[in-house]
């Protein structure tokens, strides 16, 4: 009966110790690399928000180049960069590194650069009517005076009677 409580006491003493620890060892090593947008145009404005990481650094993509890091005022324990991601970036994804407290932090696949669209007439690349368009038109248009004719004899013939 004794060892069974000296075993499930020291079971809860292990476990109320044991739940802080890993915070401590944490300590300022860079963790959680966060990007907003996830998914964003080029020439785009990309914020990183890194935790544990009390003093800055600095952050570097093949999208966006090297870019200081700065305190969040307030929390003491995160710190926040922004960076323009390059015009001439090529869509697909992309990977942050993070350099704070001497420490090296990456997060793969940290967010998605698009490209560009075309703008205007629904962003079609080819100019004037399509040879499908023009057949269309045309059918719509002779279906129209078809109609158009029936009638008009329909009614000419009722006024005449």
């Amino acid at each position: 009966m004794r060892n069974s409580r000296a075993l499930a006491v020291s079971a809860v003493a292990a476990a109320l110790l044991g739940v802080p620890a890993p915070a401590a060892v944490a300590g300022d090593f860079p963790a959680n690399i966060v990007s907003l947008p996830s998914v964003i145009a080029r020439g785009g404005q990309l914020t990183v928000t890194v935790d544990s990481c009390p003093r800055g650094g600095a952050m570097y993509s093949d999208a966006f180049g090297t870019t200081t890091l700065s305190p969040v005022g307030g929390s003491g324990r995160a710190s926040r960069g922004s960076a323009t991601i390059y015009r001439d970036a090529r869509p697909g994804t992309y990977d942050i590194a993070v350099q704070c407290s001497g420490r090296r932090l990456n997060r793969p696949n940290a967010f998605t650069v698009i490209g560009g669209v075309r703008g205007g007439l629904g962003g079609s690349s080819t100019t004037g009517a399509t040879p499908t368009d023009v057949a269309i038109g045309g059918g719509l248009v002779a279906s129209a005076v078809i109609g158009g004719g029936v009638f008009w004899m329909r009614r000419r013939s009722e006024t005449h009677a």
